[in-house]
């Protein structure tokens, strides 16, 4: 019986918790009976936990129910394996296998003084006690095999399980949401925040319609206002912020009616739209920095997301170029075969059967 920490199911949704629930679904239909989730009561995706079988055990909720009660209902059962999908795991708990998923708590700039030094403390020792650890790209194993490679065998216990997409293309276009008037736009799909480097994005789309073009810029995802001066945003008549989309279809239609997609992401360990992107057939154009180059392969346009006038300039030359664009569908359609749900829950199966 495998044991999952699946406290991820009372957070709310950005990668980490995507991938964990999407695996999660996954090892629930190979191994059926043979897996139990085991949560805090204070779910707030009540449908996958119905569809886990989810079990909730204690009172405590977040940091003080993974660290006490869930080890101690562990203990009490002989001491299970238990599978860690998002990153925090029960510290002192060693039977276990944790996901750990980027290493972005390490930048004070992007983070609040608890979380970065909350997690400073906490993932070296997860990683310690833990039989194995899997990240989501080779990337980001080098990461962590640089930062932590004073960590005993760490090399040899230390794999790759890749995220995949949820949206993809479909033969229908739902484009009703437009009104039936579909204006040329840039697509931006993700968290807002310092590291996402929306502010640079932004001041490219300003310079292209500084030239008496006309080209606008959607902005899927929930936005925190503290990362934008006003001056950013104020009186932009390009810049649209759509907010958090949860249906499906119509998170499809905006990909699939964009002219490009967008991602000018300063750090990602992996980077789940872009690649959805690529599935619903919009061009891609993002940072060549950190995991992107590993994870949208030759199905992109990249760009230094530190230099404005690269964006701007690699923007108008996908918004001129219609071979580019088709090209980039095609290979981007290409690469999106190397990712699927499935078989990284099958990797997962297999280490902990090995275990």
């Amino acid at each position: 019986m495998l044991f999952v920490n699946a406290r991820f199911l009372t957070q709310n949704i950005t990668g980490v918790q995507r991938f964990a629930i999407e695996i999660s679904l996954w090892l629930k239909r190979i191994l059926k009976d043979n897996i139990l989730f085991i949560a805090p009561k204070n779910i707030i995706h009540i449908d996958v936990a119905k569809e886990l079988d989810v079990i909730c055990i204690g009172n405590l909720q977040g940091y003080l129910w993974e660290q006490l009660e869930l080890p101690r209902f562990l203990v009490k059962r002989q001491n299970p394996l238990l599978l860690n999908l998002a990153n925090m795991a029960p510290v002192f708990y060693k039977n276990k296998v944790t996901v750990i998923h980027s290493l972005s708590f390490l930048n004070k700039e992007w983070n609040s003084f608890l979380f970065h030094n909350m997690y400073k403390f906490l993932i070296p020792l997860i990683i310690k006690n833990s039989k194995f650890i899997f990240t989501v790209s080779n990337y980001t194993k080098q990461e962590i095999l640089s930062y932590y490679k004073n960590i005993y065998n760490l090399h040899r216990n230390i794999d790759v399980v890749y995220n995949s997409y949820i949206v993809r293309s479909k033969n229908n276009i739902v484009s009703n949401i437009f009104n039936g008037n579909i204006e040329e736009y840039i697509l931006y799909v993700g968290s807002v925040s310092k590291s996402k480097n929306i502010v640079n994005l932004i001041k490219a789309i300003n310079n292209i319609n500084s030239k008496n073009k006309k080209i606008l810029l959607y902005i899927v995802g929930g936005c925190d206002q503290k990362i934008f001066r006003s001056s950013d945003t104020a009186s932009n008549e390009y810049v649209r912020f759509v907010g958090q989309i949860n249906d499906e279809n119509i998170l499809m239609a905006y990909y699939q009616n964009a002219t490009a997609f967008v991602f000018p992401s300063l750090y990602e360990s992996f980077g789940i739209p872009p690649i959805e992107a690529q599935a619903c057939g919009c061009p891609v154009l993002c940072s060549g920095t950190t995991s992107l180059p590993e994870i949208c392969g030759s199905g992109a346009l990249y760009f230094d997301p530190t230099n404005i006038y690269d964006i701007e300039t690699k923007i108008e030359l996908i918004l001129d170029n219609k071979n580019l664009r088709n090209e980039l569908r095609a290979k981007g359609f290409e690469n999106i075969k190397r990712f699927s749900w499935e078989e990284s829950a099958q990797k997962i199966i297999n280490l902990v059967n090995k275990l």
